[in-house]
C-alpha cells in the first residue's frame, strides 16, 4: 500500500504543486498603505489642478472681492433707475397738471373771447343808436325777432341826451303789435307784460320783453311809443316785420 502511493507520487500521473511566495501580513499592509497614499497624492493632484484650470486657488478671495464690487455697481444702477424713474414720474404729474391747467386757460380764453364778442356787438349797437343831435327822449334801436311758437322777442334802447347832467325822465314805454288775422286787421287789445311798467332813465335804458301773438296771425309792425307822466308821447318808432 505504501509502495503505490510512493510511485503515484512519483510518477507522471502524481498532483501538481504550485510554488507560492509567502510574504509576512506586516509587508503586505506597507503595500496596501503605499498603493493608497499614492492614489490619495495623485487625487489631490489632479483636484489642484482643476482648481488652477478654474482660477480657484489664489484668486479666491479676488473673486469674492470682485463680486463685491460688482453686486455694489449693480446697486448703485439700480438706485440710480429708481431716481430716474421717480424724477419721470414728477416730471409726468407736473406734465398732466400743465395739461390740466393750459386746458382750463383755454376755456377761460375761450370764455372771455365769448364775452369780448357780446361786449363788441353791445358797443356796436350803442354805437348805432346814438343820437345824432336830437333833443329828449328818443327810441334808437329798435329790434324784434321771431322766438318761435307765437313768440317775438323785442329790445329797444331809450336814450336821452344831456349826459349826467339831464333831469331824471319818468313815463313809460308803450308796445303795439299789429298784422293780419284770416285776412282782416289784427291790433293786440293790450299791452305785453312788462311794458307799461314805470320808465326811468337818465341817460339811457334797454328794454327788453316777449311779446305773445295768438294762432294764426300775422305779425305785420311793433310800434313803440315813450309817454311821459302826463301821457304825452314823447317819441315814437314803428318796427315793420
Amino acid at each position: 500500500m505504501r509502495w503505490r502511493l510512493l510511485r503515484r507520487r512519483l510518477s507522471i500521473s502524481a498532483p501538481r504543486m504550485a510554488v507560492r511566495s509567502h510574504l509576512p501580513w506586516p509587508l503586505r499592509w506597507a503595500v496596501v498603505a503605499l498603493v493608497l497614499g499614492f492614489s490619495g497624492a495623485l487625487a489631490f493632484w489632479a483636484f489642484e489642478f482643476g482648481r488652477e484650470l478654474a482660477g480657484l486657488d489664489g484668486s479666491g478671495r479676488q473673486v469674492s472681492q470682485q463680486l463685491a464690487e460688482t453686486r455694489a455697481q449693480l446697486e448703485a444702477v439700480r438706485r440710480d433707475r429708481d431716481r430716474a424713474q421717480s424724477i419721470a414720474n414728477t416730471a409726468d404729474s407736473l406734465l398732466r397738471a400743465e395739461r390740466v391747467t393750459q386746458a382750463r386757460l383755454l376755456e377761460q380764453v375761450k370764455a372771455l373771447e365769448a364775452e369780448n364778442e357780446a361786449l363788441k356787438a353791445d358797443l356796436g349797437f350803442f354805437e348805432r343808436l346814438l343820437p345824432a343831435s336830437s333833443s329828449g327822449v328818443a327810441i334808437r334801436g329798435a329790434q324784434v325777432e321771431p322766438l318761435g311758437g307765437g313768440q317775438w322777442r323785442y329790445q329797444v334802447l331809450i336814450m336821452q341826451p344831456g349826459g349826467r347832467q339831464a333831469s331824471e325822465f319818468v313815463g313809460r314805454l308803450s308796445v303795439q303789435p299789429s298784422g293780419s288775422k284770416d285776412g282782416q286787421t289784427w291790433t293786440a287789445a293790450g299791452e305785453p307784460p312788462g311794458a307799461a311798467d314805470t320808465l326811468r332813465l337818465r341817460q339811457h335804458r334797454r328794454v327788453e320783453g316777449v311779446l305773445s301773438v295768438p294762432a294764426g296771425v300775422q305779425l305785420r309792425q311793433v310800434q313803440f311809443r315813450v309817454l311821459d307822466a302826463g301821457g304825452v308821447v314823447r317819441a315814437t318808432q314803428v318796427v315793420r316785420l
